[in-house]
């Protein structure tokens, strides 16, 4: 099945690119917009139905684009306003959430911890998915101020350094033996939190299960890209220069009021 247009994604701003590239790793043919929404980050700490009102403005943006397809690169996002987007649109949406049954099938203490925002840890969707874990105890902590700093390009800021201590320690002695990042912002911290956490706490994003999701649906219902042309483009209403940063200056990156 052919079906040449791009892929669609969106986040709060550049977190969402740590999806973006373990989908371009796995689908290098694949033509994708990805809109970068820093002006309104965090997402976290929004309402419901501002989060919900964000999306659909991202959405329509990636469907007047001719997105064949849409990821939500957002946790926040995914666990707050999927269920109306997929009510409204005929696209497929695929979603990020924690990924928690991983962490929970292979823990040998059978504690585990969640570092997300507060939009994931209050939805409704992650308490459902939780509920299905009573075995296990789950450690939450919300991130507060880390998605800032990221999006203000001080990921190797003492300042944050200092604030992922103080939400990991209290893991550490709670004896977890993994940590899942509910943000997709996170994965950029991987090398500060491993200067955290002890070797043997296994750190889990959804970055790779998101791709071998969207390769499926690509494969099964929408379409691949069968033409020798491909367009990459980057979309962000704020500071490109932390995106361009963050992806290494490799691709031109556009502002745009959206």
């Amino acid at each position: 099945m052919t079906n040449n247009n791009p892929i669609g994604l969106f986040d709060s701003g550049i977190g969402g690119t740590s999806i973006w590239t373990k989908i371009h790793q796995l689908l290098p043919n694949e033509s994708t917009i990805y809109l970068a929404d820093s002006k309104n980050a965090p997402y976290g700490q929004k309402s419901k139905d501002e989060i919900i009102e964000l999306s659909i403005k991202n959405t329509e943006y990636l469907l007047n684009q001719n997105s064949k397809l849409i990821v939500v690169a957002c946790n926040t996002a995914t666990t707050n306003a999927i269920k109306e987007l997929r009510a409204r649109y005929d696209v497929p949406f695929i979603g990020i959430e924690p990924a928690i049954k991983p962490a929970v099938s292979n823990s040998k203490t059978q504690v585990i911890g969640i570092l997300a925002t507060k939009g994931t840890l209050n939805s409704e969707l992650f308490n459902k998915a939780v509920e299905l874990y009573q075995d296990t105890k789950i450690i939450e902590q919300i991130g507060f101020g880390l998605v800032q700093l990221i999006e203000n390009g001080e990921i190797d800021s003492p300042v944050l350094f200092e604030l992922l201590t103080s939400y990991l320690e209290p893991m550490i002695e709670a004896n977890i033996d993994y940590l899942v990042l509910g943000c997709s912002h996170y994965p950029y911290l991987i090398p500060q939190i491993k200067r955290i956490l002890p070797s043997h706490i296994k750190i889990i994003d959804s970055g790779e299960a998101v791709a071998r999701q969207t390769q499926t649906i690509l494969n099964e219902k929408v379409g691949i890209n069968t033409s020798l042309k491909k367009d990459i483009r980057f979309y962000t209403n704020n500071n490109p220069k932390v995106l361009s940063e963050i992806l290494k200056g490799k691709y031109p990156i556009e502002e745009k009021d959206f």
